[in-house]
């Protein structure tokens, strides 16, 4: 009986036991299926995410206006080649820069009408530099308002926004668009108190072609104002007028607002960019230093030029390079 029944058992065992081996094996057959099911997918999935990512960071590099830092010696040994003399002459220039103004990096700017402007305005935006001081005490969103309506300047319908010439009677609300967008992006920035988190910022704001050209319709704007201001005060004999504007409106180009805007302002960012007197304006206006290294001035006195020549000692520094008064890239 003992045997028996120690026989029973041993079969029910085994029985059962090839009911289980079989179900192992299932299970086991599944969960390999799976895994490698699972290690293909994640496998598609960073192949396909890291496709995504170079896509994003080409077309955000391609559509970014200043880009990132590159080595200066090594940018002027790419950029000019050659034995002429000009090749030798730039090659010199830089190696200046690098040796005697412990210049070691540079941020190419895109190379468009709109060009200094950029410049100054992304080492504005990315130093984190405040509103000047009038602007602060003034409303600038109220500017094209006052301009049009309590000083009579119905000529204003006759602005031109960089590339789309005269809009007529739209003027004005669109240069009220480009007052709030430098105003809103100028004070989200300048309240930014992390250089990392500024930095993200402004890359983002000069790969949008649109906001951009609204900052800088909204600079000349500014420009176009004080002018106006300047020429109102010399014409009722008020209070004197700062030297660069006796200096700009001594051009036969530009001999009041209306000149100045059809002969200059209307071209920059089309045909033009800022010439050396609208440099000093644009310097005395945002209230910053503006240190220009003219590279073909090399071994000039005009080599390094301040914008403008006199400027308060509370007032920011920022830097720019130019290898021919027309564009202009940022030195660090």
């Amino acid at each position: 009986e003992v045997q028996s029944w120690t026989t029973a058992t041993k079969q029910s065992l085994h029985l059962m036991w090839q009911k289980v081996k079989v179900q192992l094996m299932l299970s086991m057959s599944f969960l390999v299926a799976v895994f490698w099911y699972c290690r293909r997918l994640y496998s598609f999935l960073a192949q396909l995410l890291k496709r995504w990512s170079n896509y994003l960071q080409r077309k955000l590099i391609r559509n970014l206006s200043v880009l990132t830092e590159v080595d200066l010696l090594g940018y002027s040994a790419r950029e000019w080649k050659g034995e002429t003399k000009q090749a030798k002459h730039m090659r010199e220039a830089y190696e200046e820069l690098f040796r005697s103004y412990h210049i070691k990096y540079l941020r190419q700017v895109r190379r468009d009408n709109y060009c200094v402007l950029r410049a100054v305005l992304f080492q504005i935006f990315s130093q984190g530099i405040p509103f000047p001081s009038w602007m602060k005490e003034r409303d600038i969103l109220k500017l094209p308002e006052k301009l049009l309506y309590s000083q009579g300047c119905n000529w204003i319908q006759q602005y031109s926004f960089g590339p789309e010439r005269y809009v007529g009677p739209n003027a004005f609300g669109k240069l009220r668009k480009c007052m709030e967008t430098l105003k809103t992006n100028w004070t989200e920035i300048s309240a930014t108190k992390d250089h990392e988190e500024r930095g993200n910022m402004c890359n983002t704001l000069f790969s949008d072609e649109s906001k951009e050209h609204k900052l800088y319709e909204a600079i000349k704007f500014i420009m176009l104002y004080e002018v106006v201001e300047a020429y109102e005060q010399l014409k009722n004999r008020e209070e004197p007028i700062h030297n660069l504007f006796s200096l700009l409106l001594a051009r036969d180009s530009s001999s009041d607002p209306l000149s100045f805007m059809m002969n200059h302002l209307n071209s920059i960012g089309d045909s033009i960019c800022l010439d050396q007197v609208e440099l000093f304006l644009l310097g005395y206006l945002l209230e910053v230093k503006i240190k220009v290294y003219r590279l073909h001035r090399f071994n000039t006195e005009e080599f390094q030029v301040n914008y403008p020549d006199e400027y308060r000692r509370e007032w920011n520094e920022i830097s720019l390079l130019t290898e021919d008064d027309r564009y202009y890239h940022i030195p660090l």
